[in-house]
């Protein structure tokens, strides 16, 4: 069974966060980098920085999760990032990008 769900958190350069949650990351995440929905909340506040995401198996499952992450607080959100994305990088940043063959690593 393919996975079913993620819950993600997406951020801007002065950290508005936004959570969301979809079956195919990828897809989504390049939705919010290409600001696809003009008029949405990660438009507006050009929030396209994936900091932090969860995979889940059931649906049901992804949905519970971010209802639980949107009642936290702000700081308890934060909290979770840093604990598990400490420099705010972008996770998506290399995504889609052409991966160097070996031997134009390591010429002879």
């Amino acid at each position: 069974m393919p996975d079913c769900g993620y819950v993600y958190i997406m951020a801007s350069s002065f950290k508005r966060l936004y959570i969301g949650v979809t079956s195919d990351l990828g897809v989504r995440v390049r939705q919010h980098k290409d600001h696809r929905y003009p008029g949405s909340f990660t438009s507006r506040y050009n929030i396209d920085q994936l900091v932090y995401f969860e995979r889940y198996g059931m649906i049901e499952d992804v949905i519970a999760r971010e209802s639980q992450l949107k009642r936290w607080s702000r700081i308890k959100k934060i909290r979770l990032i840093v604990e598990n994305n400490p420099a705010w990088e972008d996770l998506s940043e290399e995504w889609g990008k052409r991966i160097k063959l070996y031997s134009e690593l390591n010429p002879s």
